[in-house]
């Protein structure tokens, strides 16, 4: 049987947590940096950022906002791109500046899309030289194990908004049949026409079918036989 909705872990923790755990991973897959950023985002939400080390996340925070530097290119490009010296890098002025006072000469980012997420990776060095060996087969396995969990997390939590809902869908249709059966034996009407009655009040008062069911249920029919009456007078 499936846990109750509200005792999951919250979908932004989950996240988080994931995300941090591919950042810390990533950096021991490649001993050669000093420390990494890990990057995600899906179906439009804003971009979250996990850092192994606070000097690093501004770095990626600069990025996102001009929309300008490896992580950006990396994802309009869909491959990962290398910066063996920031020192003699010509692009991205911005970017480059804030890093190189933060003391990083190199960097490598991988980007990875799946069914809607995009995940980068961003590890940083303090000297010169590509980090591309040191990175792409670990890390990108990594990524996409991390991915793979994120989407199984999603997957999973639609599926117990689903139950949630077919179930409150159950309950409702469960009081309503009820309803129409009080409605039935109040005015010796049909089925259908129960049915309609109900929905009728429940425009005109502008509440939902299930709460003016629950109404009724909870009245047993008592106090609504003249405005039933009034309701089902033109139709009789």
């Amino acid at each position: 049987m499936l846990p109750e909705p509200e005792h999951q872990e919250p979908e932004t923790t989950s996240t988080a947590r994931r995300l941090s755990v591919l950042a810390e991973q990533s950096v021991r897959c490649a001993p050669a940096c000093c420390g990494a950023v890990a990057t995600i985002t899906g179906s439009g939400t804003e971009r979250r950022i996990t850092a192994t080390h606070p000097d690093l996340a501004p770095l990626a925070s600069v990025q996102l906002a001009c929309g300008d530097g490896p992580i950006p290119s990396a994802l309009e490009a869909g491959e990962p791109v290398d910066t063996e010296d920031l020192l003699t890098e010509d692009r991205w002025p911005g970017y480059r500046a804030l890093a190189l006072e933060s003391g990083v000469r190199s960097c490598f980012t991988l980007p990875y899309r799946r069914s809607g997420i995009e995940v980068t990776v961003s590890l940083y060095g303090y000297r010169p030289g590509s980090l591309e060996q040191s990175v792409r087969g670990p890390v990108g396995i990594l990524v996409e194990e991390i991915t793979t969990g994120l989407l199984r997390d999603r997957r999973y939590r639609a599926a117990l908004a689903e139950v949630g809902q077919l179930e409150a869908a159950l309950r409702s249709r469960a009081v309503i049949d009820q309803a129409s059966g009080i409605v039935m034996h109040v005015l010796g009407c049909e089925a259908e026409q129960a049915f309609g009655l109900l929905r009728t009040i429940s425009q005109r008062t502008n509440r939902k079918l299930a709460e003016v069911a629950e109404a009724v249920v909870r009245a047993k029919g008592r106090g609504l036989e003249s405005e039933l009456s009034a309701l089902a007078g033109p139709a009789r």
